[in-house]
């Protein structure tokens, strides 16, 4: 089946290329958001079921261009998937072809994560080098390295990377592996790996990120033996076969934790659910440092209350459960209007503060050295066009144009629907001054 007509609502690429958002800053947000779907879970949970030969019922799952492109990827592979709404339905009953295509594995650094789930179902798998925001280096070694512990074959020749399992059953065997840095994505890979090989595999200094135990919750319910998720050790048996299943993924922590920004940056107060506030604590904390009020109304609901005076902040970002960097760049964004300096050191990705530039534009002042920026908290920001390098620095220029005064164009959409389900539709509904354009009119009036 052509897997775009199965997503019907995800925007295509040349459409959000040529788009615009308009926002006329200053209007307070009033109401409640929904938080749609974690889209780190969505993706390598879809590459999950590839694990299993019967199908799969995939609740919550977000609208988003990277999830349009991850289901073209396994379409690709033979298998079959069919959306309504957010439910996805999968059927990897036959997987045709172990060779992913180039040109939808390049647009998409998660794709990759399906050469751990054909390897275990198929002992063989044909992997372009993936691609994605250019937010840093983010080599594939510590997957290579996992799955050849585990007995496979891998070779990167032109781009691609050929991994086979050898021996008569084509089966991956149980390993011990420790991960040199806790990768998000070398956890998963080798966690999908590992619930279809021969023994026990041990994954220390594993990620911790609750998409993590997302993926395992996922697999263990269609019948895996996994342990320790969430820890720095994970223990998986391999069984022999996994079952169908009907699964729903988590909220997104990093959508949520943008709406609480937007609250805070425009001193409004909003509710938000669904969510899981353990995942948001590093979050919850900072805003609370600034001077920000959250109070947990339900056991799935969050309600900002605006704070009279925002206050500077250091932050570093760390692997989970630290500060997260894709709540670096809407941070930014709000410190721009604290008083006094505040310190943000990126120390996950050496390429991500990129957007300070374009913050800048804004009339924030801000001084990049390094993976450090320096933030002073200036009284204003003002409309300006600007362009979003990277999916979290375009959400962090949607925040700062709401709270500017006068009209902000931000171009380099793109990104910011690979990451965001209809964020500028949810905005809209708490009372946002914000609409998307095909292009930008010679003359706009202020919405009223």
């Amino acid at each position: 089946m052509n897997p775009s007509s199965s997503l019907p609502d995800a925007k295509p690429v040349v459409e959000v290329d040529s788009s615009v958002l308009q926002i006329w800053g200053g209007h307070p947000l009033r109401g409640q958001v929904k938080i749609s779907g974690a889209k780190n879970s969505a993706l390598v949970i879809i590459a999950g079921a590839l694990l299993c030969s019967g199908d799969c019922r995939i609740r919550n799952v977000p609208l988003l261009a990277d999830v349009e492109r991850m289901a073209e990827v396994i379409s690709a592979l033979g298998v079959r998937l069919t959306r309504e709404a957010d439910i996805l339905d999968i059927n990897a009953s036959e997987i045709t072809t172990s060779k992913a295509p180039y040109e939808l594995v390049t647009q998409l650094r998660a794709s990759f994560f399906a050469i751990g789930p054909l390897l275990a179902r198929l002992g063989v798998a044909q992997m372009p080098l993936p691609g994605g925001c250019a937010i840093g280096a983010r080599p594939v070694d510590l997957h290579v390295r996992g799955l050849q512990a585990m007995g496979a074959e891998v070779q990167i020749e032109h781009g691609i990377c050929n991994a086979y399992v050898p021996g008569s059953n084509g089966r991956l065997k149980g390993a011990k592996i420790y991960l040199d840095t806790p990768s998000v994505g070398a956890t998963e890979t080798l966690m999908m790996a590992a619930t279809l090989a021969d023994g026990e595999t041990i994954i220390e200094n594993a990620a911790r990120e609750p998409e993590v135990v997302d993926l395992a919750n996922f697999c263990n319910a269609m019948g895996a033996r996994i342990q320790g998720a969430g820890t720095s050790t994970i223990t998986v048996v391999g069984v022999p076969k996994l079952h169908s299943i009907d699964y729903s993924i988590i909220p997104d922590r990093i959508e949520a934790g943008t709406f609480l920004v937007a609250g805070a940056i425009t001193r409004s107060e909003i509710s938000l659910s669904p969510v899981v506030p353990d995942h948001l604590i590093p979050v919850i904390a900072k805003l609370r440092d600034i001077g920000v009020t959250i109070i947990e109304d339900a056991p799935d609901c969050l309600r900002i209350l605006p704070a009279g005076i925002l206050k500077a902040t250091d932050i570093d970002t760390l692997p989970h459960p630290g500060f997260p960097t894709d709540m670096q760049a809407p941070f930014m964004a709000l410190l721009t209007l604290a008083e006094g300096d505040s310190i943000i050191n990126e120390s996950v990705f050496e390429n991500r503060l990129r957007h300070a530039s374009e913050l800048n534009r804004l009339g924030a002042d801000i001084r990049v050295k390094g993976n450090t920026a320096f933030v002073r908290g200036v009284p204003i920001l003002s409309g300006a066009p600007v362009i979003g390098t990277d999916l979290r620095a375009s959400a962090a220029l949607v925040l700062a144009g709401l709270a500017a005064e006068g009209q902000t164009t931000i171009q380099g959409l793109h990104h910011l629907d690979r990451g965001y389900d209809q964020m500028d539709v949810k905005l809209q509904q708490l009372g946002a001054k914000i609409q998307r354009v095909s292009e930008v009119p010679v003359d706009t009036e202020a919405a009223n």
